[in-house]
């Protein structure tokens, strides 16, 4: 018996011992993700700022399409209402906040396109000047995504690896969900002349 006691206390001291060694490389890791995370959210807060003063010089250079205002206005606030708490970057979760932000880029789109109808909008300075914001806001959300997904590959291949596997399992360290390509983006867009 008691042969049988200190053989499992062998076990369980080299288990911990092989796995002890990556609990604070897992931990960096982990506060690296969520760095990344809040600078992704950043983003988006910034592109979600820019929103009202958007719509508010849209509304008031041209008679606009009411429909179009109210998609972005609608989706804005759809979009604030969904946060991910960074210790529960889960693949359901990231879907919901990726889903959020996926209907104000797609009602931003729309906005901009209709604006091609309005010449005397698009000469106004504060026109130009909101559209060049969002446009390097929405390179900083790219940028800001591939470095999240960077520092989410480095930690999920930290906490799959053996032996930290072993140290990740006990200390609860489990993968992160990565930001994926919106449905369909794999398709080439048709265009026709």
């Amino acid at each position: 018996m008691k042969k049988v006691l200190i053989g499992i206390v062998a076990i369980v001291a080299i288990v911990a011992l092989f796995s002890g060694c990556g609990y604070n490389s897992m931990v960096k890791l982990d506060e690296d993700v969520k760095t990344k995370w809040g600078a992704v959210e950043a983003q988006y807060q910034r592109r979600s700022d820019l929103i009202p003063n958007l719509v508010s010089t849209v509304k008031g250079a041209a008679k606009f399409e009411q429909s179009t205002l109210t998609a972005v206005i609608e989706a804005r606030s759809k979009a604030s209402q969904i946060t991910v708490d960074p210790d529960k970057l889960t693949e359901e979760n990231m879907q919901k906040y990726q889903q959020a932000q996926g209907q104000i880029t797609q009602a931003l789109g729309r906005l901009m396109v209709l604006t091609e109808n309005y010449p005397q909008l698009k000469a106004t300075d504060q026109f130009r000047e909101l559209s060049a914001q969002l446009e390097g806001t929405e390179n900083r959300i790219t940028v800001a995504r591939t470095d999240y997904n960077a520092s989410v590959q480095a930690y999920n291949t930290k906490v799959r690896s053996f032996p930290n596997n072993l140290t990740a399992g006990m200390f609860g360290f489990s993968q992160k969900a990565a930001f994926k390509a919106d449905a369909g983006a794999q398709n080439a867009p048709k265009v026709e002349f």
